[in-house]
């Protein structure tokens, strides 16, 4: 990470993310509300539970998933994170994708609410074999005269 976290808090939260594992995602998951939402391109849930089958989905759809996060911001309950998820599918090659995540935290430290933003479009569609030609034609179409 280039700048540690200098909240205790969202460092354990980051600390979880970065080692992030099948197995120690109950760790993770304790990091956050019982009710906390979570929210990405393709999720929108409430609910520990729910996070938790997130997750869960991801480790059983992706090969070797694994978050770095480059950048940590923190004021007050609010906490903004840089990261760049790193993953395979389907025995392909490596992927990734950059992104970054809003966090709010509870009185009690834990997260109430994280948003994902990144772009699918360019991370993840324009990467795919099929798809990826379409994407790249309308980026050039679409894009302003150079």
């Amino acid at each position: 990470m280039d700048a540690p976290c200098s909240d205790s808090r969202v460092a354990a939260l980051v600390a979880a993310y970065t080692g992030l594992t099948r197995d120690n995602l109950p760790a993770l998951l304790a990091l956050y509300g019982e009710q906390a939402t979570f929210k990405d391109p393709f999720n929108e849930v409430r609910g520990r539970a729910a996070i938790e089958r997130v997750f869960t989905h991801m480790f059983d759809t992706l090969t070797e998933p694994r978050f770095e996060v480059t950048t940590c911001t923190c004021e007050g309950d609010t906490a903004f994170l840089v990261w760049n998820f790193h993953f395979r599918r389907d025995g392909g090659g490596a992927m990734l994708v950059r992104g970054a995540s809003h966090l709010t935290l509870q009185a009690d430290g834990r997260v109430a609410m994280h948003r994902d933003y990144w772009d699918a479009a360019e991370e993840l569609y324009a990467k795919l074999p099929l798809l990826g030609g379409l994407m790249r034609w309308l980026r050039r179409r679409l894009a302003a005269p150079q």
